[in-house]
């Protein structure tokens, strides 16, 4: 698998394993999939797999509780399932 698809499959894993409505940090799947020495320097990629997948509606990226847009948010996210 490329690491588009093991960030898409963490992700999802790990929305799935939290409860209900329950968030993640982006930063939860590069760290997942990436070796430590450089799963920060990739959080742009997986920021924009992230936005692929909110596109698609699978999930939505949030700030302080609220859906926002991933094409315009400044700062730190979430993620949870849509």
């Amino acid at each position: 698998m490329g690491d588009r698809q093991n960030i898409r499959a963490s992700i999802l894993k790990l929305l799935q394993a939290r409860q209900e409505n329950a968030t993640i940090c982006p930063s939860e799947a590069a760290r997942d999939v990436f070796d430590r020495s450089e799963w920060s320097a990739r959080m742009t990629l997986v920021r924009d797999v992230a936005a692929g997948m909110a596109s698609e509606g699978q999930i939505e990226f949030c700030q302080k509780g609220e859906a926002v847009d991933p094409a315009t948010v400044r700062g730190p996210v979430r993620l949870r399932l849509k």
